[in-house]
């Protein structure tokens, strides 16, 4: 395996959250805007001192990143459009690390958002992907709910867990949502809730499903000598991977792509999977939460059953896993749901977490996984983040 580049000198910054709402009749540019609105003030830089812009939505469609520069008014030299989902955090983070070190861009802002209207879901359908498209039309089905249902099915019958299994991930999670103002979700859920759940697709209930939403997630990525100079808390690039289309010999997805590069994530940290202090996993469904906690090196496959039933995982637990409460509890914001995982862990190692803050954390890994198509995911990547020395 050849060693990439390191990821030193490269600092993420300035966390932002443009709040949820279950509906808005406003447009993924409008979210875009606000995002953008707010990494300036947070910030104190002037607008056109971003000189980079990297932008992941769905719902920003027929328009790209280069539309949203003359929307809302930037001018950077260094621009990307990464449709690649719940990834997009981990990628859009890479890429704009790599502008930063090369010099092709001094501030890259990375935003995700996307709108929630009526007929969001019947559009984002139609225009996801013709694989998904051509494999679920036919049968009068669409969207994940029946392509997660037939993943987590097969992960049952090939290792045993069961829906309580799956409930513990939920149920702590939506722990951690209550100490998040921007969750969706203000009650907490016992499991014998999420067990009595009403079916939406055998085996998944509905606790099992994210609530789409609109929002959007947003951070800067500088260099940290230029962090440092602006005086704002920061976090560190300490190693990060993706992989595409991995384990396309499988018959149904039980795995993913983290597992081909794990053993380079945690080299690039200097570090084994024990050292970390929180995890953000992607979390669209449990069942995949589940298999990252195997194929990020916390257990063995199979094992993820035995790990939850084993382990604590709200922010004062023993594995603390997605402190904000996630997509499950905090909404699903589209693209940005692919965002929420760096902006909380950014928080939580600039001391802005608040009442769900992991004690004493040092270092957080966030996962991504995107692009579903009707058995598998295409995309999956992580980072590692730390405070600074």
């Amino acid at each position: 395996m050849t060693r990439r580049m390191s990821y030193e000198g490269v600092a993420v910054a300035v966390p932002v959250t443009v709040p949820y709402v279950r509906y808005s009749t406003r447009t993924a540019h409008w979210f875009i805007g606000h995002a953008v609105d707010a990494l300036v003030k947070a910030s104190g830089l002037k607008k056109e001192q971003i000189d980079g812009l990297c932008l992941s939505s769905f719902s920003l469609v027929p328009d790209t990143a280069v539309g949203v520069t003359q929307h809302i008014g930037l001018s950077p030299r260094w621009l990307d459009h990464v449709p690649t989902g719940g990834a997009s955090g981990v990628m859009c983070l890479r890429r704009a690390a790599r502008a930063v070190q090369s010099g092709d861009a001094d501030v890259v802002a990375c935003v995700a958002a996307d709108t929630n209207h009526v007929d969001s879901f019947r559009q984002t359908l139609g225009a996801f992907s013709n694989f998904a498209r051509d494999a679920t039309y036919p049968y009068g089905a669409g969207g994940p709910n029946s392509v997660f249902a037939f993943i987590t099915a097969n992960y049952m019958r090939t290792y045993g867990a069961k829906r309580e299994d799956f409930g513990r991930i939920a149920v702590d999670q939506r722990t951690n949502a209550l100490g998040n103002p921007h969750a969706m979700f203000k009650k907490a859920l016992t499991l014998d809730e999420y067990m009595a759940a009403r079916p939406i697709s055998d085996p998944i209930h509905l606790f099992d499903c994210v609530m789409p939403c609109a929002g959007a997630e947003a951070f800067l990525v500088m260099s940290e000598e230029r962090a440092r100079d602006l005086g704002l808390p920061h976090a560190l690039i300490r190693g990060a991977i993706e992989r595409h289309n991995a384990f396309a010999e499988d018959p149904v997805m039980v795995r993913g792509g983290w597992r081909v590069d794990r053993d380079d994530l945690y080299a690039q940290a200097g570090i084994q999977p024990q050292a970390l202090d929180f995890v953000q996993t992607y979390d669209d469904y449990p069942v995949i939460v589940m298999m990252q906690f195997e194929d990020l090196g916390f257990c063995e496959k199979g094992e993820g059953p035995a790990f939850v039933q084993s382990h604590d995982m709200t922010q004062a637990g023993s594995f603390p896993n997605n402190t904000s409460g996630g997509q499950l509890s905090a909404g699903q914001a589209g693209a940005a749901g692919g965002f929420l995982g760096m902006t909380e862990t950014i928080r939580q190692l600039t001391d802005a977490a608040g009442a769900r803050s992991v004690k004493d954390a040092q270092l957080g890994l966030v996962a991504g996984f995107g692009m579903v198509t009707y058995d598998r995911c295409l995309c999956t990547g992580a980072v590692i983040l730390g405070r600074p020395s």
